[in-house]
């Protein structure tokens, strides 16, 4: 069975991911007891008795560890993916289970990443929005627009009918308005903490490229679909320097989708916390079938999972 894995990005995060999984599988446990960070990410994880774990510098660490240990417990019940890709800071996620680096090395990174993400954002008065039920064409000209005052991109390609936008805070909202005269139902808040995937995360890119001169990236065992190529990459650009660009451009989570759908894959599962990918996936290609992972129950029926959702697309 030929399996996409496609790696949940910050958002999804909520006190007790994990605590289940934690005490069912030693691989979770191990992939946990073993991160090296300057907080206590069980305690933040399971319980967060101080509300920090929407924060980005403790968010970032907590979700990568989270999902290499759950990716630790498939391997070990022969579950394993074909092609991997994630939502932004699940792309790293995907790097590792591609043998990019280890999970000690994948929590580093994002822990060093959250916090640069935090310094470029800070005393900034930024915003982000998801954008409804409105094609990219007409997005694109209520940025430009309303990018007189200031800084406003289409950050996240999600899916058909989802798009997101972020920036500086009067330029989004200047955008948002434009938008629903173009025709967009919603436009939502988000709650996030900076203006990510925007050309204003470029000091935390500089940030990142100092830091990857110091960290081996191995080759990729299986193929990994970019955020910001929506495929897989080629040979002339190295897997740093998409990292670096990622943290600044638009995320194409859509194109990424379509490009393991048309890879062949049986099914795509979506490594969590949360759902939101598997809901991307079905507006984007209704035809693969998606399951998402998050608890001990959810690893328990999976193998179940995965040939019920195979026979009902061969019925």
């Amino acid at each position: 069975m030929k399996l996409g894995f496609l790696f949940a990005g910050q958002g999804s995060q909520h006190a007790g991911m994990g605590a289940d999984l934690y005490e069912a599988y030693p691989a979770f446990r191990a992939v946990l007891d073993s991160a090296e960070v300057d907080f206590d990410l069980k305690e933040v994880s399971f319980t967060d008795s101080q509300g920090v774990i929407n924060q980005t510098r403790y968010t970032q660490p907590c979700m990568v560890a989270f999902a290499a240990g759950l990716t630790a417990v498939l391997r070990e019940k022969g579950i394993v993916p074909s092609v991997a890709a994630g939502l932004s800071l699940g792309e790293y996620s995907a790097l590792h289970a591609a043998g990019v680096f280890d999970a000690a090395t994948a929590v580093k990174l994002v822990a060093f990443r959250g916090k640069a993400m935090e310094e470029a954002a800070a005393g900034r008065e930024s915003a982000m929005m998801a954008v409804l039920n409105l094609d990219r064409a007409p997005l694109q000209e209520a940025c430009d627009a309303a990018s007189d005052l200031g800084c406003v991109v289409i950050a996240n390609y999600n899916c058909p009918g989802q798009l997101v936008i972020g920036g500086e805070k009067a330029a989004v909202e200047k955008a948002a308005a434009i938008a629903k005269e173009k025709g967009a139902r919603r436009c939502l808040p988000l709650k996030v903490s900076g203006p990510f995937h925007t050309p204003l995360m470029a000091p935390a890119g500089d940030a990142l490229q100092s830091y990857f001169q110091n960290v081996t990236f191995g080759e990729p065992q299986i193929p990994v679909i970019f955020n910001c190529l929506g495929t897989v990459k080629s040979d002339n650009i190295t897997i740093p320097e998409l990292l670096v660009r990622q943290v600044q451009s638009s995320v194409y989570m859509e194109d990424s989708i379509r490009t393991m759908a048309a890879m062949g894959v049986d099914a795509i599962v979506e490594i969590g916390p949360g759902k939101a990918l598997s809901g991307f996936v079905k507006k984007t290609v209704p035809e693969v079938p998606v399951t998402a992972v998050e608890t001990a129950a959810d690893v328990e029926a999976l193998p179940q999972a995965l040939e019920g959702l195979l026979k009902k697309e061969d019925a």
